[in-house]
């Protein structure tokens, strides 16, 4: 037997809705933390170039960059933990 609850039967047209939304939602967010790589490398590459310091300015920025993405991850993250309604 199913227990009582007050939310509304599942409608197949807004279940596919709120897959749909959440599946755009992790594309964007993957996205923004492979682009703040990708950044970060970009910029290390420039500034060794310009500079003429080898790999370590490359280096430094993929860290930076993956830094900033896992933050930009956790940060994301939180506010889906704090309310899942605000999407």
């Amino acid at each position: 037997m199913k227990p009582f609850t007050n939310e509304p039967p599942l409608n197949k047209e807004r279940t596919t809705s709120q897959v749909a939304n959440a599946i755009n939602e992790g594309w964007l967010e993957g996205g923004s933390f492979i682009s703040s790589i990708l950044a970060g490398t970009l910029l290390g590459l420039l500034a060794d170039n310009w500079l003429g310091t080898g790999p370590w300015l490359v280096v430094i920025g993929i860290i930076a960059g993956s830094y900033s993405g896992f933050v930009r991850v956790w940060r994301y993250s939180k506010k889906m933990e704090d309310d899942p309604r605000e999407r």
